[in-house]
């Protein structure tokens, strides 16, 4: 057993610990660092001597955490919030910022906001970093345990240490590949037609179907996926329908044809949510602001590139 010293430990070691359990690799924790791998392999051995254990074990070709590191590491992103929540007491300067922040988000609001987020950001803060993570069906733990910075999801998880605002909402369209079928124009189409769709967890429907559900219309799922990402291919030449945000049109859904939905459809609202203890957080106000920031141009830029293809209802 190690003789533990909590002074041994400094900001550099736990932005390490994160960087190798983030990334799962040296080499790739050596670049997002900005350091050489010889110099993470010798911080890595001070860190495995100060806290008596082994960190991180060869599997196959790449390494895995143990499970006191599993531990470490969600310790490791709540102290460097409060390390830095300490150091910008007094004022917050994006100029000065050195960090990778982590934006947990789906396929749609990935693509539509994230890369101008960053662009926008890195104007200010040259030295910010970005890491995205699915969000999937998200939960409180993402934020409760430092797993990320912001989610950015339809559905805010329902917890009472958690905040959220509007971003955005957007209106449901049918997509099909037209060189293989009509489009449903009506309800009975609609609904005798076989249909994809996107399930982040088991048995659990997406918010469109459990609406639907309540008002007594059901689609014949012949197929699911995990993100939407992973809906077109199963659209292209076959006669499959799907029913997703129409904001898609302008990325992954490119090249499919869409219709409204010809059956009593909600809108998709867009939350961006974080955890109360960075409200008031100057780097976390200024990150919120980033994102809010980008929605207009991004909402913009995606009607323009829809309108660029010509009429597609």
């Amino acid at each position: 057993m190690s003789r533990f010293d909590h002074s041994d430990l400094d900001g550099r070691l736990l932005q390490l610990l994160l960087a190798v359990y983030e990334e799962q690799s040296v080499t790739r924790a050596a670049h997002r660092l900005g350091v050489t791998q010889s110099a993470v392999s010798h911080l890595l051995d001070k860190l495995r001597v100060i806290v008596g254990d082994p960190l991180f074990v060869r599997s196959g070709r790449g390494i895995v955490a143990t499970a006191r590191a599993e531990a470490l590491a969600q310790r490791a992103r709540l102290l460097l919030d409060d390390m830095r929540a300490f150091a910008t007491t007094g004022g917050f300067d994006p100029g000065t910022l050195s960090m990778s922040v982590t934006i947990a988000a789906n396929d749609l609001q990935r693509d539509l906001l994230l890369p101008l987020v960053l662009q926008r950001a890195r104007q200010q803060a040259p030295g910010l970093t970005l890491r995205v993570i699915p969000s999937g069906a998200p939960t409180p733990e993402m934020l409760r345990d430092g797993h990320c910075q912001l989610v950015i999801s339809p559905r805010p998880p329902e917890a009472a240490d958690l905040k959220h605002k509007r971003l955005f909402d957007d209106r449901y369209l049918v997509f099909y590949d037209a060189s293989r079928r009509d489009p449903p124009r009506d309800r009975a189409a609609y609904l005798s037609a076989d249909h994809v769709t996107v399930v982040y967890e088991p048995r659990r429907q997406l918010d469109l179907d459990q609406v639907l559900a309540s008002r007594g219309i059901h689609r014949r799922m012949v197929a699911s996926v995990p993100g939407f990402a992973g809906v077109p291919p199963f659209l292209r030449g076959s006669d499959l329908l799907a029913t997703a945000p129409s904001l898609l049109r302008a990325g992954l859904m490119r090249g499919l044809a869409a219709v409204p939905v010809p059956v009593p459809c909600p809108r998709m609202p867009m939350y961006l949510i974080w955890h109360v203890r960075h409200q008031d957080d100057a780097m976390h106000l200024w990150l919120r602001r980033q994102v809010e920031a980008a929605v207009k141009p991004a909402l913009q830029a995606a009607d323009e590139s829809s309108d660029a293809r010509g009429p597609g209802l």
